[in-house]
């Protein structure tokens, strides 16, 4: 969906929605349907991130996103992270991190970052194919998307 209502907060699925538990952020984006979200909030199938996303990092003021990540934590466990460089991102978060990092370094580096809140759920493996999430990760999701809607606020108009 594109900020046509100058909506100020984007909630941005990130992932691929064809390898399983990768794909929880174009999940969360699908569930959030039904959740009562903000009028104040638009959401996007962000697929597996890039450069292609710039234009709506630059038209929202705080931009949300859910991804997986690859790491130590037990499967379907979240954290939420602010970013502001690239090095604040997860050291393997998935297979399009790199483009995000890049995303978010040239954004910085040009001064039109805005604020990021990054949700990223730990996931098993980015060998799982399949378009369904383990059970582990579903709960993980809801979770995050729980804490979305109680923590994020609309952000206060820009004088």
């Amino acid at each position: 969906m594109i900020n046509t209502n100058n909506k100020p907060v984007l909630l941005l699925g990130i992932g691929n929605i064809l390898m399983g538990d990768e794909g929880v952020g174009i999940h969360a984006i699908e569930r959030a349907e039904s959740f009562d979200i903000p009028e104040w909030m638009d959401t996007l199938d962000g697929g597996t991130g890039g450069f292609h996303l710039l234009e709506y990092f630059e038209k929202y003021r705080h931009v949300v996103m859910i991804d997986a990540t690859l790491d130590d934590k037990t499967t379907g466990s979240w954290r939420k992270i602010t970013p502001r460089y690239a090095s604040d991102f997860p050291r393997a978060m998935s297979t399009h991190d790199i483009g995000l990092k890049d995303l978010v370094s040239a954004l910085h580096l040009s001064g039109r970052l805005p604020e990021i809140t990054l949700y990223v759920i730990s996931i098993e493996s980015i060998q799982q194919q399949g378009i369904y999430l383990t059970d582990k990760v579903n709960k993980g999701m809801e979770e995050v998307l729980q804490d979305i809607l109680a923590t994020v606020h609309e952000p206060l108009a820009v004088v």
